[in-house]
């Protein structure tokens, strides 16, 4: 008798168990839907801020190859850059400009930029020597990005909206 009893007492135990669990996952997964609802909202405002900021600045992807017009810088620059150790440090980049032709300060300034040239090579040698050759060399990506910056201010306007290199090379 006294199994046979303590076999209920297990069994109820055990079925009160289960209900107190399928209750818990029932509040834990409301919940977790909440708030999952509530991070995706948040990601969204952020990412649509984001976008928001980002959406001033052209896209070169946004822009079809037929309106894409590119400025070759004449030649190559010979740069001097930051001393990081005792030696002198060169670096050889030759600059080209994507220029959005749909974009409408194209008619202002055209697709020659040779009267501007040395006000552009002027920003470019500015950004590269205030790197040391170790940075120049990690930093690619970011020289190209200020030297964007710098050239979109010069014109007053994001007509120019990439910078790419031929030549990029260290001595």
């Amino acid at each position: 008798m006294k199994r046979n009893l303590l076999s209920i007492v297990i069994l109820v135990l055990v079925l009160v168990n289960t209900v107190l669990s399928v209750i818990l996952m029932v509040s834990v997964v409301g919940t977790a839907k909440k708030t999952s609802a509530l991070i995706d909202g948040i990601s969204e405002a952020l990412s649509l801020e984001v976008e928001s900021q980002s959406s001033a600045d052209v896209n070169s992807q946004a822009i079809p190859m037929t309106s894409i017009d590119v400025y070759n810088i004449s030649e190559s620059m010979t740069i001097p850059l930051a001393k990081s150790d005792d030696k002198d440090h060169y670096c050889l980049v030759s600059v080209s400009f994507s220029v959005n032709k749909d974009h409408p300060d194209y008619a202002t300034y055209g697709s020659d930029y040779s009267a501007q040239e040395s006000l552009i090579k002027d920003q470019v040698r500015d950004v590269i020597s205030q790197y040391t050759i170790d940075e120049a060399k990690a930093n690619q990506e970011l020289i190209k990005q200020q030297i964007l910056e710098r050239v979109q201010a010069l014109f007053n306007s994001d007509l120019i909206f990439n910078v790419s290199f031929g030549e990029y090379m260290f001595q």
